[in-house]
């Protein structure tokens, strides 16, 4: 019994030639090989099929028995190879029924996803997002496995391995909110004293409860009193809106805070670094099609949302008299 480790499977390709022309030499042609080349290949058929699959006759070649039993079974076989061979069909975004899955957090949902799924609304009516909670770490196997198509998060929670593609989004700042009537914080501007001073609300998912201001402070010999502290920042507008309370948060999620509720923005006293929001994803999605599609829809979301973002300079006070330069671009 023939393995089929041991077979040469381009001996098919040269059967269906053969088969059509029952001629040695027009075979040759159509496999772009000599006459003796295709009678060399000939002879290996007939070794590996155990079969002379082609004989002489007065009226010229035929073919055997087991030839024409092979002749079907043989088209359906190179005919699979070929759709297999083939590139993928051009991505149609507006017959996709796509299933667009992202782990990531709400500020992407109340960043992003507006205008994105505006964007495909019109481009792509039956595409489906799906946003799933993200993992404190990098779901690299959801990544391969394609559950999931992309994370999407700031560059100080994502600690993606070096095979793992990343594109930059935007970069974001830490700013703070209060309530526009805030008793003590009754200009624009706010110290680190008075930071220092007030009760905080933080949005955490650290077992901890601690965030990346705390990380800040802790390097210094200091803490922050927190009064709350939040999975997620639904609700976190509207607490703040009725509370003394100062949350510190990116500066483009505090822009959209002050449409939803009384609140105004101040800088936080504070050096902190940009915060780089990125896109992850296996490179084993490189080359689909759909996929990289909806990358681009992503980061043209991201271009416009930066685009329409005006670049604000303004000077805090840090105690001590001690000044510096904060830039909300």
């Amino acid at each position: 019994m023939t393995e089929l480790r041991d077979f040469d499977l381009n001996l098919l390709v040269a059967f269906k030639y053969l088969m059509e022309e029952l001629n040695v030499s027009r075979a040759a042609q159509k496999m772009f090989v000599s006459p003796s080349a295709m009678s060399h290949v000939l002879q290996r058929l007939r070794q590996q099929l155990d079969d002379p699959v082609l004989v002489k006759t007065p009226q010229g070649m035929a073919p055997t028995q087991r030839a024409l039993d092979l002749l079907e079974p043989v088209d359906v076989v190179l005919r699979e190879v070929e759709k297999l061979i083939q590139p993928p069909e051009a991505f149609s975004a507006e017959t996709s029924r796509r299933r667009l899955v992202i782990a990531t957090t709400d500020y992407i949902e109340l960043i992003l996803l507006p205008s994105l799924t505006e964007t495909l609304g019109q481009l792509a009516p039956n595409i489906e997002i799906f946003i799933r909670e993200p993992h404190r770490k990098l779901p690299e196997r959801a990544l391969a496995e394609n559950p999931v198509d992309f994370m999407i998060g700031f560059d100080v929670n994502l600690t993606p391995p070096p095979h793992i593609r990343c594109e930059t989004l935007f970069d974001d700042r830490m700013t703070s909110v209060v309530r526009r009537d805030h008793p003590t914080l009754t200009g624009d501007d706010m110290t680190f004293d008075q930071f220092m001073a007030g009760n905080h609300m933080l949005i955490s998912r650290r077992e901890s409860g601690t965030g990346l201001i705390d990380d800040w402070l802790e390097q210094r010999g200091m803490s922050r009193k927190i009064g709350l502290i939040l999975p997620n920042f639904l609700s976190a507008p509207l607490i703040v809106a009725s509370t003394d309370h100062i949350l510190s948060l990116p500066q483009r999620l505090a822009e959209r805070f002050v449409e939803l509720a009384p609140l105004k923005i101040l800088p936080t006293p504070i050096d902190l670094p940009l915060y780089k929001l990125v896109m992850s994803w296996h490179p084993l999605q490189e080359k689909d099609p759909a996929h990289a599609w909806l990358r681009e829809q992503i980061m043209e979301t991201c271009r416009r949302i930066t685009q329409k973002r005006p670049t604000l300079a303004l000077v805090s006070d840090r105690g001590n008299d001690e000044k510096h330069r904060i830039d909300l671009g």
